[in-house]
C-alpha cells in the first residue's frame, strides 16, 4: 500500500507544446527533495487528455526513468473507452509503473453496471495494481460508493481516489472497505481532514506548488496530530482555492513557471492564466511559502 502525498504531476511544455523532458527531469528532483511520497505520471493535471498515444507512454516511460525507484510512480492510463484504457494500462506495467491511475469514463456518463464492468475488465486484462478514480465535477459521471467497494473485492485493484470532497462519502467507505484498500483523497481542500478519518493519503494538485508542506499535513493526520495538520493546511488554504480559480491545470502550470520549474507551454483548449488571476497566485503562493 502506498501512503502519504502523492503528486498529480503537470506535464511540463515548451513554448510551441512539446513535452519538455528536461522540466520534466527537475521537476521530479523537485519533488524528491521536498518528501513528496510518490507520483501521478499523466494523470488528468498531467493534461494526458491532449496527449497523443506516443506522448503519454513516453512520459510514463520518462517519469519511471527519472525517479530510478526513489518512490512509486503511478501512471494515469483512464480512458472513455474500455479498449484504450486496457492499452494504456498494459503500456504501464509494461515500463514498470508501481500502479495505475484510471479515472471513470468522461461523457460516455456510464451505468453504476458499465462502470463495474469497465474496471472489471482492465483488471482482469492488465495485472498491475489498479486505482480507481472519481472525479464527478470533471466527468459528469459520478461512480457510488458501493461500486466502488463491489470493485475493491477483485484483487488488484487496490485503492481509490475520491475527488468529491465529501467527507460523509470518505467516513462511510472507510467504515465498509477491507483493510488492504486504499483510499486517497483527490480534493486538497478536504484532503487532511480525510486522512484524519482514516485515508491512505492524498492525490495532490496543491503539491506540485508545495510539496513538503502536503507531505508534513499528510503526515501530521496520519499520526493524530490534527493540531500540527490544521496549522499547515491554514498556509496552504488558499492554495487549495486558487489552483481551480481557472480549470486546472491552468493555474498550477502558470504557478510553476513563475518558480522557474517549467516553461509556459500548455495546450489547446486549455490557455495561459488570465492576466487579473497573476497576483491571487502569487499570494496564496506567498503564503505558502513557495515564492
Amino acid at each position: 500500500m502506498i501512503y502519504g502525498s502523492l503528486v498529480a504531476l503537470v506535464t511540463p511544455m515548451n513554448t510551441d507544446g512539446s513535452i519538455d523532458l528536461a522540466a520534466l527531469a527537475g521537476l521530479i528532483e523537485f519533488h524528491v527533495d521536498n518528501g513528496t511520497d510518490g507520483i501521478v505520471a499523466v494523470g488528468t493535471t498531467g493534461e494526458s487528455a491532449t496527449l497523443d498515444v506516443d506522448e503519454h507512454c513516453e512520459v510514463i516511460r520518462q517519469t519511471i526513468r527519472l525517479v530510478n525507484g526513489r518512490m512509486p510512480v503511478i501512471a494515469g492510463t483512464g480512458a472513455n473507452s474500455t479498449q484504450e484504457a486496457i492499452a494504456l494500462t498494459r503500456t504501464a506495467a509494461e515500463l514498470g509503473a508501481d500502479a495505475c491511475l484510471l479515472v471513470t469514463p468522461y461523457y460516455n456518463k456510464p451505468t453504476q453496471e458499465g462502470l463495474y464492468l469497465h474496471y472489471k475488465a482492465i483488471a482482469e486484462a492488465v495485472d498491475v495494481p489498479q486505482i480507481l478514480y472519481n472525479v464527478p465535477g470533471r466527468t459528469a459521471c459520478d461512480m457510488s460508493d458501493d461500486t466502488s467497494l463491489k470493485l475493491s473485492e477483485i484483487t488488484n485493484i487496490v485503492g481509490l481516489k475520491d475527488a468529491t470532497g465529501d467527507l460523509d462519502r470518505a467516513r462511510y467507505l472507510v467504515s465498509q472497505r477491507s483493510s488492504d484498500f486504499a483510499l486517497y483523497s483527490g480534493d486538497d481542500a478536504t484532503a487532511g481532514q480525510f486522512v484524519a478519518i482514516g485515508g491512505e493519503g492524498v492525490i495532490s494538485v496543491t503539491a506540485n506548488i508545495a510539496p513538503a508542506g502536503m507531505h508534513d499535513m499528510i503526515v501530521a493526520a496520519r499520526e493524530g496530530d490534527t493540531s500540527q495538520a490544521a496549522g499547515i493546511d491554514a498556509r496552504l488554504e488558499s492554495l487549495h482555492r486558487d489552483l481551480f480559480i481557472e480549470s486546472s491545470p491552468i493555474p498550477v502550470k502558470w504557478l510553476l513557471h513563475e518558480m522557474g520549474l517549467i516553461g509556459p507551454g500548455i495546450r489547446l483548449p486549455l490557455t495561459p492564466l488570465s492576466d487579473h488571476y497573476h497576483s491571487v497566485l502569487r499570494n496564496a503562493a506567498r503564503k505558502a511559502g513557495a515564492l
